[in-house]
């Protein structure tokens, strides 16, 4: 019941309007002087912010803020972390190719929208990066590749925090999400990028066919999660990594097998 009560809750607020008045807003100029009530309520630390606090002109430019490049530092590992933020978990794909998430089963072919494609990456790996609303929203190319595949599925979002991913109506496979596929040294890797609640925007900042570890490919609009998907025996995790771990751009996720 309280599953079915929360989904219905979601659905009734989770609408097009809804959305445009939040975006609307946030990027209202009105929206400025809540700038520092929310550095306040979430606690965000703003030494390495690229830009003045007070120079920021709505609350979205604040939330898409740019960092200097000094503060996040890229690992020499083939694979780092695309974003700031907590890993949900990672660990190796489930028979008939799905994955685990806060007790939910989900399946890869429901997410990509492509069972070939999915296919590829049965008994492979994956890791499932949640950011808040604190963290840093830019998103970086977790390996050097070239883009063999991007789009986009999914129009509505549900809550990708704790709760969302419990209670939630698939929130990962049923959100507004956009799927690039990377060839790599160690083979095809997924960067499923997951919309959450009221706000859709995923904005791609490199269009190229090229991605270089490290260097920044887009930006989610508020609360966000990124998938990751490796090929088996392609790479293994590093072995200081744990679910519920705080990770930053940069830092090392993977090496080769």
């Amino acid at each position: 019941m309280k599953k079915y009560l929360y989904q219905r809750s979601i659905e009734l607020t989770n609408g097009a309007f809804t959305s445009n008045l939040i975006r609307q807003f946030s990027q209202s100029k009105n929206s400025r002087r809540f700038i520092p009530g929310y550095i306040k309520a979430y606690q965000i630390l703003v030494d390495d912010v690229e830009e003045p606090v007070d120079s920021f002109p709505t609350l979205h430019d604040f939330f898409v803020r740019k960092l200097t490049a000094s503060s996040r530092p890229i690992a020499s590992a083939p694979v780092v972390s695309p974003v700031d933020g907590k890993i949900e978990i990672a660990g190796d794909m489930q028979v008939g190719i799905t994955f685990l998430v806060k007790g939910q089963q989900y399946s890869l072919a429901d997410l990509l929208g492509d069972n070939a494609l999915a296919d590829r990456y049965q008994n492979g790996k994956y890791a499932v990066l949640y950011l808040s609303p604190a963290d840093y929203h830019r998103i970086h190319s977790p390996a050097d590749g070239k883009v063999e595949k991007q789009y986009v599925l999914g129009k509505k979002s549900y809550p990708v925090n704790a709760a969302g991913l419990h209670y939630g109506k698939t929130p990962i496979s049923g959100n507004y999400r956009m799927i690039t596929e990377l060839e790599t040294a160690f083979g095809r890797m997924l960067v499923v990028k997951v919309g959450a609640m009221f706000v859709n925007s995923i904005k791609l900042t490199e269009t190229g066919s090229e991605w270089q570890k490290g260097s920044e490919v887009g930006y989610f609009s508020f609360g966000s999660t990124v998938v990751l998907f490796f090929e088996e025996n392609s790479i293994k995790f590093v072995e200081d990594m744990s679910d519920g771990q705080r990770i930053k751009v940069g830092e090392a996720l993977g090496i080769m097998v």
